[in-house]
């Protein structure tokens, strides 16, 4: 009996052992990386903003654009009104943007209008795009810091993407602490492994060199997830740029908030299932160090599953041992896994916009676990590009 509960618990252990270790090398790893400096402002950009009845919003977002510290003869910012039924052509021509119509009803979603986007750039003298959603507002040294890495030989490249509107609830503190965790811990650690950080796809530059090389056909809900695997199996690395920041607006609203985070997750998870198999047979294959960490990303679930894994684990490990008392030790497997844990998540508070008042919000925790399997549920099913619910 011993050996056969010896068994089960390494069985519900395997999971959440090997994401706490690997959130633990990767928590280690963050610290400040050096920030390259561009040798000239010569390079040319275009900012693309799809924009899908985004009226409410998309005026904040080029007024941002329109302060960058770069030459404004070496840039140039384009709306892709993508099937939009409101003003936001029209209020985005207002800003003094260059706006491109698109009305497709087959082909329709944000894949469809950055390929589209892309073709239009290719034409002019941009060296590369960088892509910026309707909502977000961006730090003025974007630029700056996309051109450098692109000096120094990268096609893509990845600026921290957190959130605009942290302090706005509970909520909102907790995703932006996510934020941090998921974007910025990973994100230096991984450029400091010299691997693919990924794409986030909000704040992302790709040079038309490589758009040439590996075009951009891609529809899926998370497009530039889907991308940026597809990079990483053509041996292609995306670089990151930690001292430019792209900061989206959370909504706050329970409807608008479940909508825009199970829509995320959902995307994620399917390209977990279609390239997790895939890129560990390549790194196999290959020997690609960079591969099996893409892996290794898309097979960790959300911070709130860890949990509820390690909750499980401690529940399976607690009744072995009222069984047979020597398995006792096994409790302290649970215990070191949420101290690593709780290591990350501290990281993350450490490099995400918000105070003190933020670690008391962590007692909402339970709830928003529970929130979030409760979104997942409700929005089952949901695959078209969508207009957050900003009321």
């Amino acid at each position: 009996m011993s050996t056969a509960l010896h068994i089960l618990i390494l069985l519900v252990a395997i999971a959440p052992v090997l994401s706490c270790v690997y959130l633990g090398v990767l928590t280690l790893l963050s610290a400040r990386l050096p920030t390259p400096r561009p040798s000239s402002q010569d390079m040319v950009f275009d900012v693309l903003i799809p924009a899908h009845n985004e009226s409410q919003v998309i005026a904040r977002t080029l007024s941002n654009l329109q302060k960058l510290d770069w030459p404004a003869s070496n840039y140039r910012i384009l709306v892709i009104a993508d099937n939009c039924t409101d003003d936001t052509a029209e209020l985005s021509r207002q800003a003094g943007a260059h706006v491109l119509e698109r009305q497709d009803a087959t082909r329709r979603g944000k894949g469809y209008a950055l390929e589209h986007a892309f073709a239009y750039s290719a034409q002019g003298p941009a060296t590369a795009v960088v892509v910026v959603d309707a909502d977000t507002e961006v730090t003025p040294n974007l630029l700056q810091a996309c051109a450098a890495r692109i000096e120094q030989g990268a096609l893509a490249v990845q600026v921290n993407y957190g959130v605009l509107n942290p302090n706005d609830s509970w909520r909102t503190r907790l995703i932006t602490i996510a934020y941090g965790a998921f974007h910025a811990v990973r994100s230096r650690a991984r450029e400091r492994m010299g691997v693919s950080c990924g794409l986030r796809g909000n704040g992302a530059c790709y040079t038309h060199a490589l758009l040439r090389q590996h075009p951009f056909n891609i529809y899926s809900l998370t497009e530039d997830l889907e991308y940026g695997v597809l990079l990483g199996l053509n041996g292609i690395r995306v670089h990151y740029a930690d001292e430019a920041c792209a900061d989206a607006e959370i909504i706050d609203s329970e409807r608008g908030a479940r909508t825009q985070r199970s829509r995320w997750e959902g995307g994620r998870l399917a390209v977990a299932r279609a390239y997790a198999g895939r890129l560990l047979g390549h790194a196999w294959r290959q020997r690609s160090a960079a591969s099996f960490e893409l892996a290794l990303d898309l097979l960790t679930l959300p911070l709130g599953n860890i949990v509820l894994q390690i909750v499980l684990l401690a529940l399976v490990a607690g009744g072995a041992a009222l069984l047979v008392p020597a398995l006792a030790a096994w409790l302290w497997l649970p215990l070191i896994l949420l101290l690593i844990l709780a290591a990350h998540v501290w990281r993350g508070w450490q490099l995400a916009p918000v105070g003190w008042r933020a670690l008391a919000d962590l007692a909402y925790v339970p709830f928003f676990i529970l929130w979030k399997m409760y979104a997942k549920l409700r929005t089952r099913g949901n695959k078209g590009w969508v207009r957050t619910d900003r009321k």
